[in-house]
């Protein structure tokens, strides 16, 4: 009878021993493969802010406020798709990419300017748009990456406070112009929001527009936007949904040719 006792016990044990291996191997492939994701993302994130810091040191020439000059034919000779150029000063700083455009928008959630595939994409311009940023809503697209690369730190303008001290971006164009625009409203939305309408049938229609985006702001700006003005939306997602958006929308104020 011991000795079957002991059998028992022995197989139980046993049993016990190829279970907790079992799980010890599930439980490390489980981390390896862990691991193996957080490399891939943060292996692309370094990737892709190289390859943009790459960028700037080819195109971007910039002494200081006042002197920010673009070479438009190195980044045309790196990619035909180059529109212009987006700016922040003097923060979000990090906000300092070359635009691109193409016939759809999906090709840049997932090719960086260089035509990389990488997750973080470029900045890019709404395909229904003309590239000259003479629209009446001109938009621009880009991801909201964890390493606050791309169009993360655009999250910073739901405090008005923030917004006081930085209240306008840049955009430079091919033919030499830099358009300066003041930000009226900041604030997220639905991903159907009437922020993304981009044709207007008539004056009116528009003025509903601007009222509209107005009442979307996180809090008042006092800055005035008319039937005449142009207006460019950049947007992102939100960490809060994907059916929302953060949205900055700035007002044309001035333009000046560098050439």
């Amino acid at each position: 009878m011991k000795e079957v006792k002991h059998y028992k016990r022995d197989r139980r044990r046993k049993k016990g021993g190829i279970v907790s291996t079992v799980i010890l191997v599930v439980a490390l492939a489980v981390f390896c493969f862990s691991g193996y994701q957080l490399y891939k993302i943060f292996g692309g994130y370094f990737k892709g802010q190289k390859e943009y810091d790459k960028i700037r040191e080819i195109a971007v020439e910039e002494k200081d406020k006042n002197n920010f000059r673009v070479n438009f034919d190195e980044l045309l000779a790196i990619n035909p798709d180059t529109v212009g150029w987006l700016r922040f000063y003097p923060e979000p700083a990090q906000i300092n990419y070359p635009l691109v455009q193409t016939d759809n928008n999906d090709l840049y959630l997932s090719k960086t300017f260089s035509a990389n595939e990488n997750t973080v994409g470029a900045i890019f311009l709404n395909y229904i748009n003309h590239p000259d940023f003479n629209d009446k809503n001109t938009i621009i697209y880009g991801h909201r990456m964890k390493d606050n690369s791309m169009f993360h730190e655009l999250e910073k303008y739901q405090e008005k406070s923030f917004w006081e001290e930085n209240q306008y971006f840049y955009i430079y164009t091919p033919d030499g112009r830099e358009i300066t625009y003041q930000i009226y409203s900041a604030g997220i939305v639905k991903e159907t929001s009437d922020s993304y309408i981009t044709e207007f049938s008539s004056t009116e229609e528009f003025d509903d527009f601007l009222e509209t985006t107005r009442i979307g702001s996180a809090y008042e700006t006092g800055v005035q936007v008319g039937s005449r003005d142009l207006v460019v939306t950049l947007s992102t997602c939100t960490k809060e949904s994907d059916d929302n958006r953060m949205v900055v929308r700035g007002v044309k104020i001035s333009e000046k040719n560098l050439d």
